[in-house]
Parts: C-alpha cells; sequence; structure tokens
C-alpha cells in the first residue's frame, strides 16, 4: 500500500496457501482477486479427502481442502489452463469438480462446494518464455559455450548427483525433467524402458531429477522412488544406457538441454499419472522435440495426438514403449518424419500458448470483474 500510494487494483493468488493469504488481503483491501491454482492436490492424491487422516502428518490435507474451498468461493475470476481443469472429462472427474461433493471423514461433508458453471471462471493457458525457450534450429540465438557446458553436464561429467553413464552416445536420447515423486512417475518411465529391448536398442534414457541417491533427499516419497529408481536399473541391466542427473540446471541451461536433445534427432517423453496443466511440455516442444506426453490432464489439450505429438497412457508401460518404438521406426526410414512433427510442435506453441496472449486476457478479465464489483459491492461478503 505504501509502494501504491492506494490499494492494488488485482492481486492473484498462487496454489492453495497463496490464494488463502490473496483472499485474506483482497477482502481487507477491498481489490479484485484473480485465483489460479496451479496443482489442486485433491486430485493429485487418489481418495486423498476420504483418508485424509492417514496423510495429516505430512500434507495436512484439512486445512489446505479448507482453504481452496474459503480461497475458490471468495474469488472474484479463477483462472484455468484447460477446460477439463474445470468439468473433466467424459471419463474423467475436474479438478475443480472434484470439490464439488466430496466428504472427510470426522471433519466435514460437503454438498455444494463449487459452482462449476459460475462466469467466474475462465480458460486462459499460460505462455512458454520464448527469449529462453526457442527453436533448436535458431542457432544464432544460441551461445556456443553454454552448449558445451550443457552437453558435459547430460552426457560426460561425473558427480556425487549424477547416476549412470552413456556407453553409446550416437543413439538417440530419450529425455524427461521431472522430480521423482509417484505422480510424476519417472520411475515408471524406466521400467517401460528396462522392459523394451528395441527401445534399449534404438535410445538412451537422460532425465533431469531433484536427487539421485536416497541420502540426498529429505522427503520420503521421494527417497522412496529413489530406492525403485535404483532396483529397476539393477533389475533390467540398464547401466551404460541411462543417465539420472540430480543436478539444478539454471532456466538458461535448461532451455539449451531441450536444443541438444533436439539436435540428436531426440524425443521427450513426460510420463507424469496426472499433469494439471504441463507447462514442461510446452518448453520441449517449442524447442522442436516431439513429445509423448500423459493423456491425463492438461497435455490432453495442449497437443492433438498423431499431429503435433502424442498423448501416451503412464499406466500402460507395454503400450507406451510401443507407440514410442513405432515413431522411431517410421523416423528411422524417412528422417523428415521427425522433422515434420518438430516443426508443427513449434507451430502449436507459438500460435496458442504465448504470454501475449495471457495478459491481454487476464487484464481484460480485471476490467471486467473490477466493474461488477463495483456495481454489486453490497454483495460481495457474501
Amino acid at each position: 500500500v505504501a509502494e501504491f500510494q492506494g490499494n492494488p487494483d488485482l492481486i492473484i493468488g498462487n496454489y492453495s496457501d497463496g490464494n488463502l493469504v490473496a483472499f485474506l488481503l483482497a477482502r481487507r483491501l477491498k481489490s479484485t482477486h484473480c485465483y489460479i491454482a496451479h496443482a489442486l492436490e485433491k486430485m493429485r492424491y487418489l481418495f486423498s479427502n476420504l483418508y485424509w487422516q492417514d496423510l495429516e502428518s505430512q500434507y495436512h490435507f484439512s486445512l489446505q481442502f479448507t482453504s481452496d474451498l474459503i480461497a475458490m468461493n471468495a474469488a472474484d475470476f479463477i483462472l484455468t489452463s484447460t477446460y477439463q481443469e474445470i468439468v473433466g472429462t467424459p471419463e474423467s472427474v475436474g479438478y475443480y469438480e472434484s470439490y464439488k461433493c466430496f466428504t472427510m471423514p470426522q471433519l466435514y461433508h460437503v454438498i455444494n462446494g463449487i459452482e462449476l458453471f459460475s462466469p467466474k471462471f475462465n480458460v486462459v493457458p499460460p505462455g512458454v518464455n520464448e527469449n529462453v525457450f526457442f527453436p533448436y534450429t535458431k542457432t544464432t540465438d544460441r551461445v556456443s559455450s553454454y552448449s558445451d557446458r550443457v552437453k558435459d553436464v547430460l552426457f560426460v561429467k561425473e558427480d556425487a548427483q549424477i547416476l549412470g553413464t552413456i556407453a553409446d552416445d550416437s543413439k538417440r536420447p530419450i529425455f524427461s525433467v521431472a522430480p521423482l515423486s509417484s505422480v510424476k512417475n519417472l520411475t515408471g518411465l524406466v521400467e517401460c524402458f528396462g522392459q523394451n529391448p528395441a527401445l534399449q536398442e534404438r535410445c538412451n534414457l537422460i532425465f533431469l531429477t531433484s536427487h539421485v541417491y536416497p541420502e540426498q533427499s529429505s522427503d520420503l516419497e521421494e527417497q522412496g522412488e529413489i530406492a525403485i529408481l535404483h532396483r529397476l536399473i539393477d533389475r533390467y541391466q540398464l547401466q551404460g544406457k541411462i543417465r539420472c542427473v540430480g543436478l539444478r540446471l539454471s532456466t538458461p541451461d535448461l532451455g539449451e538441454a531441450y536444443r541438444i536433445i533436439a539436435d540428436l534427432g531426440g524425443i521427450f517423453v513426460h510420463p507424469a499419472r496426472f499433469e494439471s496443466f504441463g507447462l514442461i511440455v510446452l518448453e520441449a516442444m517449442i524447442s522442436g522435440l516431439p513429445t509423448f506426453a500423459t493423456q491425463f490432464g492438461g497435455p490432453n489439450e495442449i497437443i492433438q495426438d498423431g499431429e503435433n505429438g502424442f498423448h501416451i497412457n503412464p499406466t500402460d508401460l507395454a503400450g507406451m514403449a510401443d507407440k514410442i518404438v513405432q515413431f522411431l521406426v517410421k523416423c528411422d526410414l524417412d528422417p523428415q518424419t521427425w522433422t515434420t512433427l518438430s516443426e508443427k510442435a513449434i507451430e502449436r506453441v507459438r500460435s496458442r500458448y504465448n504470454w501475449r496472449l495471457h495478459t491481454k486476457q487476464l487484464l481484460l478479465l480485471t476490467k471486467i470483474y473490477q466493474f461488477w464489483n463495483l456495481r454489486g459491492e453490497d454483495n460481495r461478503e457474501a
């Protein structure tokens, strides 16, 4: 208030805790509150409302789901990245829809948690930063010293936070970027790779993650996933075929990592069991990487299956591997197959997912909802 010499016009909340703060501030300052979930944990953990007491010590779902309900209903408008976040699909429940009616035993029962057809809902997808994430073909914008350093990290460097080596770097790289959590399902991708000899014959598996040894992590879930990773590498004898990098790359270095994988004719795979949107999918696509991403969540709307990328079912490891192998076989027979999909991926992101469009729509919505707040000020507190 001191900085602006008055109350702010717009307060944007992100995630459950941020939106609770945004609600309290907007209510006190009579500002317009924009709610952006980014991730609603209720849908990420199956039956988390019914078994909230078992998870309370680790996740505090009683507080989290309560704050979600308060902030969702108090917000002047809500931004979602996809339609299915609101009302789902014929086969799946929407993220916001899951708050419509649910029970948390011995705490409360929700009978009408959110009005799904309220005009406060708006689909405005985020964009990708094209100053950092841009096609591998834009060689004039790439810095050779960055490329050499990142390539060394991806393929050569030895470090306590890097697991595995690549014996044959002439193979196409399969690339992924995610923390080692059960939802992101990197261990599922490793098992998919380990079960398919044709995939191992054609590719190396490289991914960027948070930690690669259990003692490096303080998170119990991550420790469990790291232990599974090590067991899978031993079970399928993936030494020399897999490299897990636990070093945190800067954002410019991450952008160059995508482009290096594209230089080598690689692909990007995002095997999450659930993804609320998938900004990382946009980053890979704008870099020119043919992308295979989970069919559960935002990537289902980002990617048009078979046209500018592929949907995969992360619970069907054999089917996921077959789909990747089929594409790679076509690329081996006709290299133009890879190039065509790469170009279509770039065009998809450029035409639909950019910050210029996002910002224009955000400002327009702010003006509209501010106007209605002024007209209906007496009804806001209810």
